[in-house]
């Protein structure tokens, strides 16, 4: 057997070590589940920029379909068809400028203070989105679907938010502790089902759903019963505001409601990446994530790796829940503090390709959206519902590649190498004979 330490001068994930007398193709291959997985993660950006645009594209027609100016000069289409055009056009730009005025910057407020504040609403809403993205991407890498980001989000807001109220502490410490205690309840949240699937075989996505329910009605008892997350004196499922000594403090000032959370963001992306890219750990969960087989076959510890990975992503999913708590809704949580971000979470990393410079961006888009979602419909009476409608068929597209690349006509990977050896090959045999 091969010595399990791996160093940095070892062959790539793809590459497998073999036992004494053991031939190459006696190493079992992935399981289909896993193929899909891995196929569905590895793909090119093009593919993730490609599946926005479609998803965009399609977001247009709905705009324009349930439009009602549109709908009224369709009734006269073959009399006066400019009309229905110039229709569909004032519907589609107008919503999209509003998603851009809402998210990015808006020329119509007086000073660059005011026009750029809707960027800082997208990072707001993106930072709890990158943290949540970067745990499942990590997940992801490990051959894992971590679907309970949910469930690891709640638990970790809860304990970060109880410190955040109940413990007095010094400023500065205080905080610490709060993102310390949220980000351990996540892991061990996530580590559950790590140590599940290693000693047991059960699969993660159906221990993750489980959990996600349990955390949920936890979560609900303790903020119905007095003496937990409760607020004293009430008899509303709501816990108490923070203390002023646990909030994030605003990066720039009480106009803007962007927090160092955000900060905490982009040091988790900077350590995903050195994890995932420089570190033995990180390449043992690109091996296992490429084929555990073989990895089991070079000496790694697939179990371990499992709890592993499950641990960190879940850490990186409870920050996201602390973010919450603790930087977006400090005047107290309820059972839905989570907002949908643990399942926005799993396509933000999908889109992102699971490496974290992808992630960093696709949440950021995804803050976008968010932000920009209800300036649309406040200014052009689109319903939020498109956002959602949007979101999920960039889903669709990222997982149907093949999708993508017959509506643009794509090559398939690989397939202009072979061509172009083939074509040599020919060559030389004319040349030859």
């Amino acid at each position: 057997m091969t010595d399990p330490k791996i160093t940095n001068d070892v062959p790539s994930p793809t590459e497998t070590v073999l036992e004494a007398g053991q031939l190459p193709n006696e190493v079992e291959p992935p399981s289909r589940a896993h193929q899909v997985l891995r196929d569905i993660v590895g793909g090119s950006a093009m593919i993730s920029f490609l599946a926005v645009v479609l998803a965009l594209v399609a977001g247009g027609i709905l705009i324009a379909f349930t439009d009602k100016d549109v709908q009224a000069a369709a009734g006269y289409f073959f009399s006066r068809p400019a009309d229905t055009f110039r229709a569909i056009w004032d519907a589609v730009s107008g919503a999209y400028v509003a998603l851009f005025q809402g998210s990015i910057y808006n020329f119509r407020r007086p000073g660059f203070a005011d026009g750029i504040k809707p960027l800082t609403e997208t990072l707001t809403f993106a930072t709890p989105l990158i943290a949540a993205g970067l745990g499942v991407a990590v997940a992801f890498r490990a051959g894992l679907f971590n679907i309970g980001g949910r469930g690891q989000m709640l638990v970790a807001a809860g304990a970060a938010g109880y410190v955040g109220f109940a413990w007095p502490l010094p400023f500065g410490i205080h905080l610490i502790v709060a993102v310390a205690m949220g980000m351990l309840a996540g892991a061990i949240w996530g580590g559950i089902v790590g140590l599940l699937k290693a000693r047991t075989g059960a699969h993660e996505v159906i221990v993750t759903i489980m959990l996600n329910y349990v955390a949920y009605y936890l979560i609900a008892f303790l903020l119905r019963t007095p003496g937990a997350l409760q607020a004293p004196g009430s008899t509303n499922p709501k816990s108490p505001a923070m203390l002023p000594t646990a909030v994030f403090p605003e990066l720039f000032g009480p106009k803007y409601n962007l927090h160092l959370g955000f900060l905490f963001a982009i040091a988790a992306t900077v350590w995903v990446w050195y994890l995932i890219n420089r570190s033995n750990l990180g390449f043992q969960f690109r091996a296992v994530g490429e084929n555990p087989n073989a990895a089991r076959v070079a000496g790694m510890n697939v179990k371990n790796i499992y709890v592993y990975a499950m641990l960190i992503s879940g850490a990186l999913v409870g920050l996201a829940g602390v973010a919450q708590v603790l930087g977006t809704v400090t005047t107290g949580f309820t059972q839905g503090i989570d907002a949908g971000i643990g399942f926005d979470a799993i396509t933000v990393a999908l889109l992102g390709r699971s490496k974290p410079i992808g992630v960093f961006f696709a949440g950021i888009l995804f803050g976008a959206l968010k932000a920009g979602g209800y300036s649309m419909q406040a200014a052009q009476g689109v319903p939020i519902d498109i956002v959602l409608v949007v979101q999920s068929l960039i889903v669709l597209f990222i997982a149907a590649p093949p999708l993508v690349r017959a509506i643009f006509r794509l090559p398939v990977p690989g397939t202009r190498a072979i061509s172009r050896a083939s074509r040599l090959t020919g060559k030389k045999a004319v040349v030859t004979k």
